[in-house]
């Protein structure tokens, strides 16, 4: 499809303030004196031991960053590197993960280094979004500082990139970018004294008060619906409640017990999207090694006095639908967990960490993965990307070759699939989960995808059916790389987990072809796996999975 088009039905969902800060910041650049002199407010010292990040460098010469090492010069925003390793080099996590207090000369040096070789509007640095990340790791280094002074031209270089932050908030994008930015307001303001602390903080504050409302729906989900970005976004709030916690001003007091409830939904939700393994499920933009664990939130949120309930497990299956989010999990008490998207892409003015894998699940057994959607290892603008988002590398199917959601240029998307119908039944032992979507309607046939996840004690079904015409129709079952598989006879397939346990996979209604694919479980991570591809023979296709109860 011609760009063009694909840019037609993107630019129709953005909100009018995004188009018209997209236009603002094409004409106005930030207007920045030589230097700002804002005094610190002394409010905030001795900022905790939380991290959940390894050092990224030890020497402050080598960097690892997203699977790639490197050496970096005086020139941090050599072209030979991704953009995305550039930006994490400017964030500089460095001063406040893992064994940061081993690190405080080099860490002081590092400080030192960015101001001497990022001079004001020059690069990715001074971008926004790196501008938030930055600030407020700089303001918990700074009051961590004990008998060794601030340099006076710390203080100055950090209020002129507040101030160039300021004037650059991202109304453009929205999301977890102006989340980020708000942060940083937040953090500035508090450390930061006089007119422009006061001015920063109130602005960020009132940012934070839309944008969390927005932001967390109703069932604890942040509305991008990626469970990397909600560990995320929970460990920017609670950081907000330390903040408040440590500096004890009267503007922050009056949101604490908002941000905990937050916090607390948002961790709730985080537990339903996380595998038996303590791995978050890779749903749209997802993998590990990016975002804290569950149990690192979790233990984060427990140091600040916030009370979490105990993880039950029952004796029999149980299902729950969460909403407004749209996942459905169904939980075993051996260990087996299905978790199913029958969730919308994202919000309709920010899908940018959207994959097109409506009705796409992900399956459990014995506390091992078993199907598995890819996940990913790169945010480009190439191939690689596009295929990584694409329907066919999720556990759900194609039509005609083309993607349920219309996933381009690395973080857009034009036409997207909606649910519709979505319910969860439950009698007894047994637990039906039901949608379909609308997004194969724009194609000349005007189909729609119909799934249903039958769970019992002992085997799980799922049933597709297309409704309307098709040239060709394709279910994508993706294994985790350590799963082994055999094909017993057409249509029969043996499955040996890790452990030795076996399962049993049959289809009716389609041809399947073992393939080889790749899985993602990290930035620059690709792991060799196999692919079940199925043919539909007709309109309906059943995919019977069993194990033996113990």
């Amino acid at each position: 499809m011609r760009r063009s088009v694909l840019l037609m039905h993107t630019v129709r969902y953005l909100k009018f303030k995004q188009l018209y800060y997209q236009l603002l910041y094409r004409v106005r650049k930030p207007r920045l004196g030589k230097s700002i002199s804002v005094p610190a407010s002394g409010c905030l010292q001795s900022w905790p031991d939380h991290f959940y990040l390894d050092t990224p460098t030890t020497d402050g010469v080598r960097y690892t960053f997203l699977g790639e090492t490197a050496t970096l010069g005086s020139d941090w925003n050599s072209p030979t590197f991704p953009k995305l390793w550039l930006y994490n080099l400017h964030y500089q996590d460095v001063l406040n993960a893992g064994g940061a207090a081993e690190r405080e000369e080099l860490n002081r040096t590092l400080v030192d280094k960015w101001i001497a070789d990022n001079p004001p509007m020059t690069g990715n640095g001074w971008e926004p979004y790196c501008l938030s990340l930055r600030t407020v790791n700089w303001i918990k280094f700074f009051s961590r500082a004990g008998a060794q002074p601030l340099k006076p031209e710390w203080l100055d270089s950090l209020a002129l990139q507040v101030s160039a932050l300021e004037q650059q908030l991202e109304f453009h994008i929205l999301a977890n970018h102006l989340f980020a930015n708000a942060k940083a307001l937040v953090f500035a303001g508090v450390f930061f004294g006089g007119i422009q602390g006061d001015r920063w903080l109130k602005k960020g504050l009132q940012l934070l008060d839309v944008e969390i409302r927005e932001q967390f729906l109703a069932d604890g989900a942040h509305y991008e619906r990626s469970p990397m970005y909600q560990a995320i976004l929970l460990w920017d709030i609670a950081d907000l409640i330390t903040l408040q916690q440590k500096s004890n001003l009267t503007e922050m007091s009056g949101r604490a017990s908002f941000w905990q409830e937050t916090l607390l939904r948002g961790i709730n939700w985080l537990r339903e999207l996380t595998h038996p393994d303590e791995g978050i499920a890779f749903f749209n933009d997802a993998t590990f090694g990016i975002a804290p664990t569950l149990g690192e939130v979790e233990a984060y949120a427990k140091r600040l006095g916030v009370k979490l309930p105990k993880a039950s497990r029952g004796t029999d299956a149980n299902g729950k639908l969460l909403q407004p989010s749209g996942f459905a999990v169904v939980a075993w008490p051996q260990e087996h967990r299905l978790l199913a998207d029958v969730a919308p892409v994202g919000p309709d003015y920010q899908p940018g960490h959207a994959h097109a894998d409506t009705l796409s699940c992900e399956l459990s057994l014995y506390g091992q993965r078993v199907l598995v959607n890819s996940g990913i290892s790169q945010y480009g603008e190439d191939a690689e990307r596009q295929r990584q988002r694409s329907t066919a590398a999720h556990n759900t199917v194609e039509v005609d070759d083309k993607n349920s959601s219309e996933v381009w240029a690395g973080f857009r998307v034009a036409r997207r699939a909606r649910p519709i119908d979505v319910a969860l039944h439950q009698e007894a032992n047994e637990i039906r989960v039901f949608g379909r979507h609308d997004g194969y309607r724009r194609l000349n046939g005007g189909v729609t995808h119909t799934r249903s996840w039958h769970a019992q004690a002992d085997q799980l079904v799922i049933e597709d059916h297309l409704d309307g015409t098709f040239q060709s129709a394709l279910a994508h079952w993706h294994f985790h790389p350590e799963v082994r598989i055999q094909q017993l006879d057409e249509g029969r397939f043996s499955l040996t987990l890790p452990k030795g346990e076996r399962v049993e996979l049959d289809i009716e209604g389609g041809v399947a072809v073992l393939k080889d694919s790749t899985w993602h479980p990290g930035f620059g991570l690709s792991l060799p796996n196999k692919k079940l591809e199925i043919t539909f023979l007709d309109s309906r296709l059943l995919t019977r999975i069993e194990w033996r109860t113990a």
